[in-house]
């Protein structure tokens, strides 16, 4: 019983909780993305550099109010300035739709002409993000590192493993949901989230039922790029912060969204944690693991690794391709992309 227990706080402590952060993170940047594909009807290649741009200014006024020995402790000095991020971030996705977007739009332009010019957008967020803080990795976190400790498990449980829980991992889970709630909240009981929906249903029984289009352009550019911002603070406090990384998640955030379903908010969160499961279980070894489960003796020499951790946004694209083959509409039947 006692390698049972050990070989479930082993998995726990390295799949279980990594994975239901970083599904927390992926759900929050999916979730902007459907916001982005379901109201205004394009891909956002541009959504993983807004990530970026936000934690950027997020991090640079979290490093000022460090210096000034302003902070919340036990919490992270970034949630005090997360909302100078949003807000950064906020505004520059709406000058972009004002200056490159809109223009298309007003033009009825097909979807592709919209991605192709999102990508124009993308390295230009990438490029302005690492002239600012550089190409390298910034870490930024602080205040009380674990909420659970190894030493401390040990000493409570008695087991030879010991379990770790970081402040991050919490607060990452608990902002996820209570960002998901809102946005729920918001486009359900609101005004201007049923406005949306009905833009999103049809433009135009929308524009004659007297729907403001671009309140409710600004309204999704709001939405989109405060969750871009969390998703990419919560991830930079969880790991590290750097501006190529943030551009590598466009691959899973659209998996998970695709996963779910397009279009689709709930969909956008369970294929979040879809996705962050499938990529945490196939690159983790097991080795340690099937050491306590297996009889004395049996124990694998091998790392018994399915796919090395330099492989995990390749379980993300295969996801991707095997969703779009068999079941393109996604788990909860979004728009075929």
């Amino acid at each position: 019983m006692e390698n049972f227990l050990n070989a479930l706080v082993l998995f726990t402590n390295f799949v279980v909780i990594p994975a239901t952060t970083y599904g927390a993170q992926l759900a929050l940047g999916a979730l902007g993305v459907t916001l982005i594909y379901t109201v205004l009807r394009f891909s956002n290649f541009a959504h993983g550099d807004l990530m970026a741009f936000g934690t950027m200014l997020t991090i640079m006024v979290t490093w000022g109010l460090q210096a000034l020995g302003i902070g919340i402790a036990p919490l992270p000095t970034a949630l005090l300035a997360l909302p100078v991020g949003m807000i950064g971030a906020t505004a520059l996705a709406l000058l972009t739709d004002r200056w490159v977007f809109a223009f298309y739009r007003h033009r009825r332009a097909d979807p592709v002409i919209f991605v192709i010019a999102s990508v124009g957008v993308m390295f230009v967020y990438n490029a302005i993000t690492r002239f600012f803080i550089g190409v390298g990795d910034q870490r930024f976190e602080d205040g009380a590192r674990f909420v659970i400790r190894v030493p401390d498990f040990r000493a409570m449980t008695g087991l030879r493993e010991g379990l770790a829980l970081r402040t991050s991992q919490v607060l990452t889970v608990v902002v996820m949901a209570l960002a998901v709630a809102f946005v729920f909240w918001f486009l359900n009981r609101t005004r201007t989230g049923k406005s949306m929906r009905a833009y999103s249903d049809n433009e135009d029984l929308a524009l004659l039922s007297g729907i403001s289009p671009g309140h409710v352009v600004r309204v999704t550019w709001v939405l989109a790029a405060c969750l871009a911002t969390l998703a990419g603070v919560l991830y930079g406090l969880d790991k590290s912060f750097n501006p190529f990384v943030y551009f590598q998640l466009l691959l899973p955030i659209f998996a998970s969204a695709i996963v779910g379903g397009i279009g689709q908010p709930v969909g956008a969160v369970v294929g979040g944690f879809v996705v962050a499961f499938s990529e945490v279980t196939l690159t983790y070894a097991y080795k340690g693991v099937l050491t306590y489960l297996l009889p004395e003796g049996m124990a694998p020499e091998g790392l018994v690794q399915l796919l090395g951790t330099d492989y995990k946004f390749a379980v993300s694209f295969v996801i991707l391709v095997i969703v779009l083959l068999v079941r393109p509409t996604g788990i909860f039947r979004g728009k075929v992309v």
